[in-house]
């Protein structure tokens, strides 16, 4: 069964590493007749673990988890089907959060400071396949944030994602997500096609 096949309550499946947080969302979708929580997970490990035998049609999760990001559970979630449905519940309202999720197939973005009702209706026009954006989120061209552009020159160097992570003080599994989403967000597929944009931004006299 795809993500949006319907048959009773919508199919909801919540990733977040935080229990009070999870509690109180569960508490609040599993009022609602139209919703039910059928699976939670509070690391990456365990989401894709889950997923394979929960399918759900709606898929919430957090971008900042323990071992990985949301951005891991997403793919892998597309992987399993590709129509599967995505919102994603973050602390943080912020373009580099609103350009990640949608680089990973999300189909909107929710605060965590938001009303029940506010989660409740954002759940069902995802499943509804009706995008759920800030007000303020224009979609315009790639744009990256200054630190993926600070990656995007060092690979443009011929570094390597440890030589990236060193230089910038953070992990190297840290690099490799946001090299993720940095080559999703340029429409790329391989990190030689943005050192070649590099060069030719060089070439052109600028950076």
């Amino acid at each position: 069964m795809t993500a949006t096949q319907q048959d009773g309550p919508i199919r909801v499946m919540l990733v977040d590493d935080h229990e009070v947080v999870r509690r109180g969302i569960v508490t609040a979708i599993d009022a609602s007749p139209a919703l039910t929580v059928i699976g939670e997970a509070s690391s990456v490990a365990e989401a894709t673990r889950r997923l394979p035998a929960i399918r759900p049609q709606v898929l919430l999760v957090d971008l900042q988890l323990p071992d990985g990001t949301g951005i891991d559970v997403m793919k892998v979630a597309r992987e399993l089907d590709p129509e599967q449905r995505m919102l994603v519940l973050t602390s943080f309202d912020d373009d580099a959060a609103l350009r990640e999720s949608r680089a990973a197939g999300a189909a909107g973005l929710m605060l965590k400071s938001a009303r029940s009702q506010e989660i409740i209706e954002a759940i069902q026009a995802v499943h509804a396949g009706r995008p759920v954006w800030p007000a303020d989120h224009v979609e315009d061209g790639p744009e990256l944030s200054e630190s993926d552009q600070r990656i995007v020159e060092l690979i443009g160097d011929g570094h390597s994602n440890r030589e990236i992570a060193d230089a910038l003080g953070i992990a190297e599994k840290t690099v490799k997500n946001r090299v993720t989403v940095i080559l999703q967000t340029l429409g790329m597929q391989r990190r030689t096609q943005v050192a070649a944009m590099v060069a030719a931004r060089r070439r052109a006299g600028w950076r």
